[in-house]
């Protein structure tokens, strides 16, 4: 049973997430080793549904998990070679590094989304076409992609963090 199956979801890169979320808190419930008899296969169930659920819960990991399944998942780890996204995902880093205010990461945040739906358009198409080079391109520029989309969500923390202290606080 594919990880699609395990969550009666369809194979297919777009997922309706409150769907999954769903099966997983049902499955999780039905499986939990706390109320199962058999402590030790609950435990290994358990692990292969939260390993599922991640696995399709991101759209990168979900696009590479759909070439797993084709068998075309060889080669992922490959670096990209494609100079042009290489120059614009330098950019992209650059102006994260250099952000400092909430609505530069904002506005970077739109941007690095923009090129993520982009790419899994051209993933669609690529995965339809069965052009297994370039849909496994498209994949290693979703996992940059989403890195970067985390890298901004943790920097975003940063800066509420930084909001929040006050040294003028009387709670010492």
């Amino acid at each position: 049973m594919n990880h699609f199956e395990l969550f009666n979801l369809p194979t297919a890169l777009d997922l309706n997430l409150a769907e999954l979320k769903a099966a997983f808190l049902k499955l999780q419930q039905l499986y939990h080793p706390d109320k199962a008899e058999n402590k030790e296969q609950a435990v290994i169930k358990s692990s292969e549904i939260n390993q599922a659920y991640k696995t399709l819960l991101q759209v990168d990991s979900r696009a590479g998990y759909l070439l797993q399944l084709k068998k075309q998942d060889h080669l992922l780890d490959q670096s990209i070679s494609d100079f042009e996204f290489l120059q614009s995902a330098l950019e992209i880093r650059e102006q994260l590094d250099e952000s400092r205010q909430a609505e530069q990461l904002h506005s970077l945040k739109n941007e690095v989304q923009q090129w993520i739906d982009g790419l899994v358009r051209e993933f669609k198409i690529d995965y339809d076409e069965e052009d297994w080079a370039d849909a496994r391109d498209t994949v290693r520029k979703l996992r940059f992609f989403q890195k970067v989309m985390h890298d901004i969500d943790k920097a975003e923390d940063r800066l509420l963090d930084d909001e929040d202290f006050n040294l003028d606080d009387d709670d010492f």
